[in-house]
């Protein structure tokens, strides 16, 4: 793994969004799990999770 210091401005970046991203849609994931009134909904914000982290490896991996 690429140390963050190896990281450009635009790279930092987009990996702090991704990551803000995430953890909000992990907070709607545990909230969607509670409910269960819609299991794609579940499905759907797992699948953004793994978008999200796949951003986050491909922008490290940029560097």
């Amino acid at each position: 793994m690429q140390s963050v210091m190896s990281l450009n401005k635009k790279q930092k970046k987009q990996i702090d969004i991704a990551r803000q991203k995430i953890q909000k849609l992990r907070q709607r994931l545990t909230g969607a799990k509670e409910q269960m009134d819609d299991p794609q909904e579940v499905k759907s914000l797992e699948q953004e999770i793994a978008v999200q982290e796949d951003l986050i490896k491909k922008a490290q991996e940029a560097s």
